[in-house]
Order: C-alpha cells, then structure tokens, then sequence
C-alpha cells in the first residue's frame, strides 16, 4: 500500500512538471516557408473516434454484384482536370500564382506562398471572367491563361520589401481587446473594441510541431524567459495555450520565413512587441485563425 502511495506522488511530480514546460524555440531545419503550413486536426486534442458507417463495411461475397447487374450499370464520369495548386498547398509556384493576380488586379494582398481562402477567391474571380469552370483551385487550363495575361514577377514584386499587410480581422476579434492573429497573411493585429492599434508580421510552427488555432486568454506574462525544454530565449512572452505563446524571435528577424517555431507566435519587430507588451493584460482574448 506505501508502495502504491509513493508510486501516485511520483506521477503527481511528473505531471505538474510536464504541465509547467515551455516548448518553444526556433526549428534550425525547418525548409523555407513552412511556417504556415496547415496544422493537423490533432493540434487542440485528439480527435473524436468515428465508427465506420454501413458504407464502409465490406459486403459479404453474397451481396456481390452479378455479372449482369455489372455489365448494365452506366459508367464513371470522367475525372477533373489534375489541380496543379489548391487551398491550402505552400510553394513558390504558390507566390508566382499570387504574384501574377496581384498584376491582374485580382488579389491585393501581398505574395506569401500559402495557398488560403484569399487565393482560391481571386482564381474562382479569375475563373468566372475568363470562362473557365470556377473551382478556385487552379488546373493546367487556368495556370496557362493566367500566365499568358501576365507577366513573369520581378523579385520585388514575389517578395515586396513592405511588411505583411493583415487580413479582415476574425468576428471574434471585433468585441474587447484582442490580439487578432492570422496564418493566411501572417499578422498579429492588436485591436481593441473592433478598432486595429498596431500589426506585427509573425511567423508560426512547423507541422510536426503546429500553433495551435482558437479563440484563447493571455495567461500569464514574462519580458525576459527562456524555453524550459530548447532552452531558447523567449523574450516579451505572452502564453495563451500552455507552453505556446506570443513572443519576439531573434532567429525570425534574421531568417525570415526560412524558419518555423516549435509552435509558438514568433514577431520579428521587437520594438513594436516590446510596446505591445506593455499595453496586454492577463485575461485579454487571443484569436488565432486561418
């Protein structure tokens, strides 16, 4: 029984601590661009287990098909064009795509490489007006009239020195002081009661190790931390879900988008965070969303 009791107590230990860890910190191998790369559905929890429906239990060799039944049944429709590009795809053929409406007048948002709802609007615009059917994801038909309209991006124009431009906020964003943070264009929009204060471009986690998305509360603050688990200073820290948190990244401000988090919401501008810091309050909503 003192054995049972002792064996509880060390559980006990283990787990507070594993709860207390903080887990980001820069990925060094991360390939560029990966840091918006849509997160698993597993990213907040597991996920519900599904038993399998009538559809897709295997018929028993007496529910078999005859040959005649076979023979007269109509044939498949032919398959849809092959997309070469779709929601939620991330590559550089992605920011020439995005590059190319841009010209196009299509899409105002800058080039980031990912592939999101901003996107597949302007290819199903693009679409409509050229006569092409409006999927929103782009087939080979649709790449070759939108080359053909527009001109190879210059380097400029694929990656404008101007800092991200933010997205219309989340609805959840609109009541109270929020820090508004989008995975399509990148941005973290602090705003309060529906009005936009400051933006900050950020950057996300891998998808080994993703950000997760929701709708969260700052619940505690630290200007000067240090990732319990890679040992990485985290600066300016505001965590919202566990060890996640909102925080400056040196190696995002030299890197770029060549880099991804452990999961964490890296910003590059440490003088814009440091302010942003002082005005946040433990228990002001964060929103974090595609």
């Amino acid at each position: 029984m003192h054995r049972q009791r002792v064996i509880v107590r060390a559980l006990g230990v283990a787990t507070a601590v594993a709860l207390s860890a903080t887990a980001c910190g820069p990925q060094k191998t991360e390939p560029a661009g990966s840091a918006s790369v849509v997160p698993s559905a597993s990213a907040a929890g597991s996920s519900p287990e599904t038993s399998p429906s009538a559809d897709d239990k295997v018929a028993s060799p007496s529910a078999s098909p005859s040959p005649s039944a076979s023979a007269s049944a109509s044939p498949s429709p032919s398959p849809t064009a092959k997309a070469l590009m779709a929601n939620g795809d991330e590559s550089e053929q992605v920011r020439e795509l995005q590059a190319r409406l841009k010209q196009l007048k299509y899409l105002t948002a800058k080039p980031t490489g990912f592939y999101g709802s901003k996107t597949t609007a302007a290819v199903k615009a693009f679409q409509a007006r050229n006569g092409l059917p409006a999927t929103g994801s782009v087939d080979e038909a649709t790449w070759k009239k939108i080359q053909g309209l527009s001109k190879k991006p210059s380097a400029d124009e694929l990656r404008p020195p101007e800092v991200n431009e933010a997205d219309a906020p989340d609805p959840r964003c609109m009541k109270g002081r929020v820090m508004c943070i989008s995975k399509e264009s990148r941005t973290l929009a602090w705003m309060i009661d529906g009005k936009v204060v400051s933006t900050m471009d950020v950057r996300f986690g891998s998808e080994n190790t993703p950000t997760r998305e929701g709708e969260f509360s700052v619940g505690w603050k630290a200007k000067e931390w240090t990732s319990t688990i890679y040992h990485t200073p985290m600066p300016y820290a505001m965590f919202f879900s566990g060890g996640q948190a909102v925080h400056y990244s040196a190696d995002f401000a030299a890197r770029g988008y060549n880099g991804a988090s452990h999961g964490c919401v890296n910003v590059r501008d440490k003088g814009k965070l440091a302010a942003l810091f002082d005005q946040v309050k433990v228990g002001d909503k964060v929103v974090v969303y595609w």
